[in-house]
C-alpha cells in the first residue's frame, strides 16, 4: 500500500500540540505515608524522613523539598547526615552496607562487607566524618573508612574481646545481646560508647583499642547520651527509668550509677528507647499498667511539667538548637509531624507549613478553586487565624536550610478536602508546599454523640491546650484523628462561589448546607427544608441509616463559613452530586433515588425527581444497611451471568423512541467501526442503582426554541438518561439579575418545566454534562459574564451540549438534540471513563494564545485529551496505575491543566498535563566549605539504615506508575528540580522526581510499648522529655 504522508496541517496540529501540552508529575502534598526514621542537619538546616517503603524525603524551608527512592521496597529504619557535606548512602540492615545515594538520588549497590548472618543495629558517624561505627545484632562493632566504605579489619571489635574484660561474677556465661547504642565522646574524639543490651556499657579508645572504663548495668538498656561536658551519660532502660553514670580516669569498673531513677514507678511502666540530654533530667516512661495505650512525651522543667499526649505512635524526634539551647522540638509521629516552641511559655505548638496530615480524618471528597479573589483569600486566612487560637505560636519555622528561588505564584489556588468526621478543609495549593489555611466543621449543625462545647472559643475545649487534672498531667496534641463521631457527618460533595462565598457541602446521610461567609461569630438556628425525593412512590422502603438530627435551638459558629439552611432529603441517601449557581441562588441535588433543586434565597423547594426504576431495590439499602439478603446477592449475581451469555447479541431498547435515539440510530448507520475498535453493547434497563444521580450542571442555554434562552438544570443518571429543565427564575432573561433585597419578587417562585429527555442508547452511566456557546466554548461560571470577568458567551449562534458517559464522548445540537459528533473511548478493550474536566490551555510559545480542551482519565490510569466540540484526539498520557482504584476515584483537576490524586491515604500526587502551567520545587543549598578535589566533596550525604534485604513489588494502594510524561507519538520527558551546592564555586546537581509505591508493613511489636526520655537547654533546671516509642 503506498505510505501515507502527513498533511501541513497534521504537522502543525502536533506543533501546537507541543506547545500546549506535557505531562509532568511534579510534587507531593501531605505527610508521607508509613514513616519509619527521622534525622536532622544542624548546620545544613534540612530535616530528612524515610519510609517503609524504602523512600526519602529531605524538607527545609516551606519549598525546598525533594525526594529519592531505593529501587527495592525496603524500609529505612535510620537516618544520619554526614556534616559538613551533601551526600548519602544506604545501608542495610541484613549484612553489608546496601547502597548509596548520590546528588541525584540513584542508589547503586555495593559489595557485602560483614558476614552474612550480621544485622545492623545501630550507626555513628565520628565528628571526624572519616569512620563510620555500626553495631549488629551478633555484638560485635565494625568500623568503615569513609568515603570509601572498605572495612578496617583491624578495628573490628567482637563480643569475646569485649567478655574477656568483664568480672566473672558479671560474666555468668551469657551473651552481652546485640549493640544497642553507639555514643562518641563529647570532648574526646576517637573514644565511643558501647551499650549492649544485657546492660553493659563499654567506653571503648580507638586509637588503643584499649577499654577504658567499664560499666556494669544490670537493666536490660534502650539507648545512651552524654552530658556536654563528658563527665557523666545517662543510661535509659526498659523499665521506664534512667542510670546517671560517671566517668572517671582511675575507676576501670564501675558497679552502681549516680542516680536511677523510674518517674512513674513503682509500677510496670513502658521502656525509654531513646533518650536526650542537654543539661540535668527527670522522667521516664508511661506506667504501662494505665497508660500502655498512650503515646506520649514528657517535657518538664522546674515545676512545669507537661505530657504531651499523641493520637499515633512516635516513631522518633530531635531538637532545633544553638550549643545547648534548644528552640524546638520535632517530633515525628505514625500519622503526623508536631513541632513545639521551646522558647515561649507553655511550650504551644507550632503550625506546620508542610507535611500536614491531610489524612487527620479520612478524605471522602475534594474539589480545587483556581484564580481565589483577594477579598476571599484574605478573610480565609483570618478566619484560619482565629481559629488557632492559644493552641499555636507563631514563631517562625524552626526548619530553614536551603532557599526557594521559586518565583511568586500568580493567583491564589485552594484546594478543599471533605473528610469523614464532617469536616472540610482549606489548603493554599498556590505553591510547592500545601499549607492548611482553615477548617469548617458541620458536625455543630446537628445532635450527635459526642457534642462540642456551647462555645466554640472556650479555651477547654482547645484540644492542644487542654490539661486533664491528674499525673500525669496530659495535654492532647497535633491534629490527626481517626475516629468519627457519626459516620453520617461525612462528606461527599463540594461546590464554592468564589464571587458570591457561597458553599454547599453535601453529606451521607442526604444532607446538603448552605453556606455563606462571615467575619463575625454568630448565635442562630439554621433553616431546615425537607425535600422528599420519591414523591410519595409506592413499593419502596428506606431500609438505610436514619437521618442526622437538626439542632432546634440557635448554635453558635466561628467566623468564617456559617450554616444558612439544610436541606434534608428524603430518603436520606448518600448525595452523589451537587451544583451551585449563586447568581440564581439556586442549588442542585442527587442521590441514588432522585435529584432536587431548591432556592436558598426563598428558602422553597422547586423541583424534586424521582429516577427510581422498578428494580432499584438495591438503591433503598444505602452505604450502611446491614440487611442486604443472601437472596438478593444471587439474584443479581445470576442476572450478571445471564447478561454475559447474551453479550453478543443485538438487543432490542422498548423504551419509547425519540428524536435523540433516531438521530443516534441514523449517525450509528453511516459510521464504519474502525478496526480498533468494538461495537458497544447496550445495558440492561434493570441494573442495580441506575437511578443514581451521576451529575448536575446548570446553563443559561436554549433549550426550548432557537431563538430564546433562558436558565436550564441538566441531571444525568448511571442508566444514562438525561433530564433538561426550562427554569423560569424572577428577574433573569430580562436583563436583570433578582436582587436580595426586591420586595416585589421575593414573593415569586422559581419555576422547573421539563424541557428534554434523553436516554442514550447504551445507557452508560452519564459522568458530566457541559454546555457550549455558539463558538464551542463552555460557558462562564456564574457572576464571570455579568461583571466582565470572563469572554462573554456566544448567544447568537446554536449551542450545544457534550455528554460524556463512560462509555462515550457525545456532542448535540440545541435545542433540537441532534448528535452532531462522538467519540466511543471504550473501542480501546476495557477503557471506562472516570473523570471528565474541561480545561484551558496556555501556548509556551504564543502569550495570548489558549485552547479549551476535554481531559478524560480511564479506568486504566491513563489521560486522554479532545479537542472541542470536533472531540478529535489530541495526545494520551499514562498516569496512575490500572490497580489504584482509589487514586483514580480521588483525582482532581483544575482549570489550568493541573491535577492531584490520591497515592496513599495521606498524600496528593500533584502532576500537570500542561506546558506552561507547573508548580514545581527550585531551590538552591548552599555550603560553607573548602572545595576538595575527593569524590565526597560532591555528594550530599545522608546514611540511612535499610530494613532487611528482602524486596517486594509496590503493591499498595497508594501505588502508581512511575513514567514521567510517555505520551503517544511522543519521546519521554523526565521533569528535574535543581539543588544548587556552593562555596567559592557552585556545583549544580538535578533532582529527578522519585514516586514510591509503599507497601502495607504491619508495625513490630517490639516497639509498640516503648516510651523515650529527653533532656534540654543550659541554665534550666532541666527540660526533659520522653514518649512512646
Amino acid at each position: 500500500f503506498p505510505a501515507v504522508l502527513p498533511s501541513p496541517h497534521m504537522s502543525r496540529r502536533k506543533s501546537c500540540d507541543f506547545i500546549l501540552f506535557s505531562f509532568n508529575k511534579t510534587v507531593e502534598h501531605g505527610f508521607p505515608h508509613q514513616p519509619s526514621a527521622l534525622a536532622f542537619d544542624p548546620k545544613l538546616q534540612l530535616m530528612a524522613i524515610g519510609t517503609k517503603s524504602g523512600a526519602i524525603k529531605v524538607y527545609g524551608a516551606p519549598g525546598v523539598e525533594f525526594t529519592g527512592l531505593h529501587k527495592d521496597t525496603t524500609a529505612v529504619t535510620q537516618i544520619h547526615f554526614l556534616p559538613g557535606q551533601v551526600s548519602s548512602m544506604l545501608l542495610s540492615s541484613l549484612t553489608h552496607m546496601r547502597s548509596k545515594i548520590r546528588c541525584d538520588f540513584t542508589l547503586s549497590p555495593l559489595p557485602p562487607l560483614f558476614p552474612s548472618a550480621t544485622r545492623v543495629t545501630v550507626l555513628l558517624l565520628l565528628r571526624s566524618c572519616d569512620l563510620l561505627c555500626i553495631g549488629t545484632e551478633g555484638g560485635g562493632v565494625y568500623f568503615l573508612q569513609l568515603p570509601r566504605l572498605s572495612l578496617k579489619d583491624n578495628h573490628t571489635l567482637l563480643q569475646d574481646q569485649v567478655t574477656q574484660s568483664l568480672p566473672d561474677d558479671y560474666r555468668c556465661g551469657k551473651s552481652l545481646g546485640p549493640v544497642e547504642s553507639l555514643q562518641e565522646h563529647p570532648q574526646q574524639s576517637g573514644k565511643i560508647l558501647i551499650g549492649y543490651s544485657r546492660g553493659l556499657v563499654v567506653l571503648w579508645d580507638l586509637s588503643t583499642r584499649h577499654a577504658d572504663q567499664l560499666f556494669l548495668g544490670k537493666q536490660q538498656l534502650e539507648s545512651l547520651v552524654w552530658e556536654r561536658t563528658g563527665n557523666l551519660f545517662v543510661s535509659s532502660h526498659n523499665d521506664g527509668g534512667y542510670s546517671v553514670w560517671p566517668v572517671t580516669s582511675g575507676n576501670t569498673c564501675s558497679h552502681q550509677p549516680v542516680t536511677s531513677t523510674i518517674p512513674y514507678g513503682p509500677f510496670p511502666c513502658k521502656a525509654i528507647s531513646k533518650i536526650l540530654w542537654r543539661t540535668t533530667q527527670t522522667g521516664g516512661g508511661m506506667p504501662r499498667a494505665s497508660y500502655g495505650d498512650r503515646h506520649c512525651l514528657t517535657i518538664q522543667q522546674d515545676k512545669d511539667h507537661v505530657t504531651l499526649d499523641f493520637t499515633s505512635r512516635v516513631i522518633d524526634f530531635f531538637t532545633v538548637h544553638k550549643f545547648d539551647d534548644p528552640s524546638a522540638l520535632v517530633v515525628l509521629l505514625e500519622e503526623e509531624l508536631v513541632v513545639i516552641d521551646l522558647q515561649t511559655p507553655g511550650w504551644p505548638s507550632l503550625p506546620t507549613p508542610y507535611l500536614a496530615p491531610l489524612h487527620s480524618s479520612a478524605i471522602t471528597c475534594s474539589c480545587h478553586i483556581s484564580s481565589v479573589p483577594p477579598k476571599l483569600w484574605e478573610r480565609l486566612v483570618n478566619a484560619g487565624k482565629a481559629q488557632q487560637g492559644r493552641q499555636h505560636t507563631h514563631r517562625s519555622w524552626p526548619i530553614c536550610g536551603g532557599k526557594n528561588l521559586a518565583p511568586p505564584p500568580k493567583q491564589q489556588e485552594l484546594l478543599l478536602t471533605g473528610h469523614e468526621d464532617g469536616t472540610v478543609r482549606f489548603w493554599d495549593a498556590s505553591g510547592v508546599a500545601l499549607t492548611p489555611l482553615y477548617k469548617l466543621s458541620t458536625a455543630n449543625v446537628f445532635h450527635t454523640d459526642c457534642d462540642p462545647s456551647e462555645d466554640p472559643q472556650d479555651p477547654s475545649d482547645d484540644p492542644d491546650m487542654q490539661q486533664e487534672e491528674e499525673w500525669p498531667p496530659f495535654r492532647k496534641v497535633g491534629c490527626f484523628d481517626p475516629y468519627s463521631d457519626d459516620p453520617r457527618l461525612g462528606i461527599q460533595k463540594i461546590s464554592l462561589c468564589k464571587y458570591s462565598n457561597k458553599l454547599v457541602v453535601a453529606g451521607t446521610a442526604g444532607q446538603v448546607i448552605v453556606l455563606g461567609l462571615s467575619d463575625e461569630r454568630s448565635d442562630h438556628l439554621v433553616d431546615v427544608s425537607v425535600v422528599d425525593l420519591l414523591q410519595d412512590r409506592e413499593g419502596f422502603t428506606w431500609k438505610g441509616h436514619d437521618r442526622l438530627e437538626p439542632r432546634l435551638k440557635p448554635a453558635p459558629f466561628p467566623p468564617g463559613f456559617q450554616p444558612l439552611v439544610l436541606v434534608q432529603c428524603l430518603p436520606p441517601a448518600s448525595v452523589t452530586a451537587v451544583a451551585l449557581h449563586a447568581e440564581w441562588n439556586l442549588i442542585a441535588f442527587g442521590t441514588s433515588h432522585g435529584f432536587g433543586l431548591f432556592d436558598y434565597h426563598r428558602r422553597n423547594a422547586v423541583l424534586a425527581r424521582c429516577t427510581l426504576h422498578p428494580n432499584d431495590s438495591l438503591a433503598m439499602e444505602g452505604p450502611l444497611s446491614r440487611v442486604k439478603s443472601l437472596k438478593k446477592s444471587l439474584r443479581q449475581s445470576f442476572r450478571r451471568i445471564r447478561k454475559s451469555r447474551v453479550s453478543g447479541k443485538k438487543r432490542t431498547i422498548t423504551t419509547p423512541t425519540s428524536k435523540v435515539q433516531e438521530a443516534n440510530a441514523a449517525l450509528a448507520e453511516q459510521e464504519e467501526v474502525a478496526p480498533v475498535q468494538r461495537r458497544i453493547e447496550p445495558r440492561s434497563a434493570d441494573d442495580s442503582l441506575s437511578g443514581v444521580v451521576r451529575c448536575l450542571c446548570f446553563a443559561d442555554t436554549f433549550l426550548r426554541d432557537g431563538t430564546h434562552h433562558g436558565p436550564t438544570l441538566w441531571a444525568g443518571t448511571n442508566s444514562g438518561s438525561v433530564y433538561a429543565y426550562a427554569l423560569e427564575v424572577p428577574g433573569v432573561g430580562t436583563g436583570r439579575v433578582c436582587e436580595r433585597g426586591g420586595a416585589s419578587e421575593s414573593s415569586v417562585c422559581v419555576e422547573a418545566v421539563l424541557g428534554k429527555e434523553i436516554q442514550l442508547m447504551h445507557r452508560a452511566p452519564v459522568v458530566s454534562i457541559c454546555v457550549l456557546d455558539g463558538r464551542g466554548k463552555p460557558l462562564p461560571d456564574p457572576y464571570e459574564a455579568s461583571q466582565d470577568l470572563a469572554i462573554t458567551p456566544d448567544m447568537t449562534n446554536a449551542h450545544s451540549v457534550l455528554i460524556a458517559s463512560e462509555e462515550q464522548l457525545k456532542v448535540f445540537s440545541l435545542p433540537k438534540v441532534s448528535a452532531k459528533t462522538k467519540f466511543k473511548l471504550t473501542a480501546h478493550e476495557g477503557c471506562r471513563v472516570r473523570k471528565v474536566a474541561l480545561v484551558v490551555f496556555s501556548s509556551t510559545a504564543q502569550e495570548d494564545y489558549s485552547e479549551h480542551t476535554l481531559v478524560c482519565l480511564t479506568n486504566l490510569g491513563d489521560m486522554h485529551l479532545f479537542n472541542i466540540p470536533g472531540l478529535r484526539p489530541q495526545v494520551r498520557y499514562d498516569c496512575i496505575r490500572k490497580e489504584d482504584i482509589s487514586g483514580i476515584a480521588s483525582c482532581v483537576f483544575t482549570k489550568n491543566g493541573q491535577g492531584f490524586y490520591l497515592i496513599s491515604p495521606s498524600e496528593y500526587e500533584r502532576f500537570s498535563l500542561s506546558a506552561k502551567v507547573i508548580t514545581e520545587p527550585l531551590f538552591s543549598v548552599q555550603l560553607d566549605r573548602p572545595l576538595e578535589p575527593t569524590p565526597a566533596s560532591k555528594w550530599c550525604v545522608l546514611m540511612c539504615l535499610l530494613s532487611d534485604g528482602t524486596t517486594t513489588q509496590p503493591q499498595a494502594n497508594g501505588t502508581h506508575k512511575n513514567q514521567m510524561g510517555q505520551a503517544e507519538g511522543r519521546s519521554e520527558h523526565t521533569h528535574t528540580h535543581s539543588l544548587s551546592l556552593s562555596h567559592t564555586h557552585t556545583h549544580t546537581h538535578t533532582f529527578p522526581s522519585f514516586h514510591f509505591s509503599p507497601p502495607f508493613y504491619s508495625p513490630s511489636s517490639s516497639l509498640s510499648s516503648l516510651s523515650e526520655p529527653l533532656k534540654l537547654q543550659p541554665g534550666l533546671a532541666g527540660v526533659p522529655l520522653w514518649s512512646p516509642w
